[in-house]
């Protein structure tokens, strides 16, 4: 899937590569900080136009973030050998024309839980990030490394 030069462990994705994972898959989880106390919601998203659209119920995650639009999202797929992770910064906005829920409506994004979630959010990114895991043991210190003798 992702190619890691020189058997690095660590690959850094493009905004691409983080684009393409964010838009196959749906779970991720979204932080919000009001008044330097920090929340972290698990939401269902989906991608459009390099932006994220989530829906959700009056409460806490929609009130946060009228409060403070800055918002961080973080999605991740863990497999047995590898593991990947994205996190986007940027500006959370509650969808509040009729033509701006009717654009993202097409998107087919539901809500997990038996709940009405009438209220659509765009997530427009300032920052994205994303890294891929190649899982392994870790290495043997070489001698000297870390030792106080060496």
């Amino acid at each position: 899937m992702f190619d890691h030069a020189d058997d690095e462990p660590v690959l850094v994705l493009s905004e691409d590569e983080s684009w393409r994972l964010l838009e196959n898959t749906q779970h991720g989880r979204l932080v919000t900080v009001v008044a330097g106390r920090a929340d972290i919601f698990p939401v269902n998203h989906a991608v459009q136009e390099r932006t994220l659209v989530l829906r959700t119920a009056p409460g806490t995650k929609l009130a946060e973030m009228a409060v403070n639009e800055e918002v961080l999202f973080e999605s991740d797929g863990i497999l047995s050998d590898q593991a990947w992770s994205v996190v986007l910064r940027g500006h959370a906005q509650r969808l509040e024309t009729d033509k701006e829920r009717e654009a993202v409506q097409s998107l087919g994004l539901r809500s997990w839980v038996p709940t009405l979630k009438e209220n659509y959010v765009r997530i427009t990114p300032t920052h994205i990030s994303g890294r891929h895991f190649r899982f392994g043991l870790q290495p043997e210190r070489e001698l000297g490394e870390g030792s106080e003798t060496g």
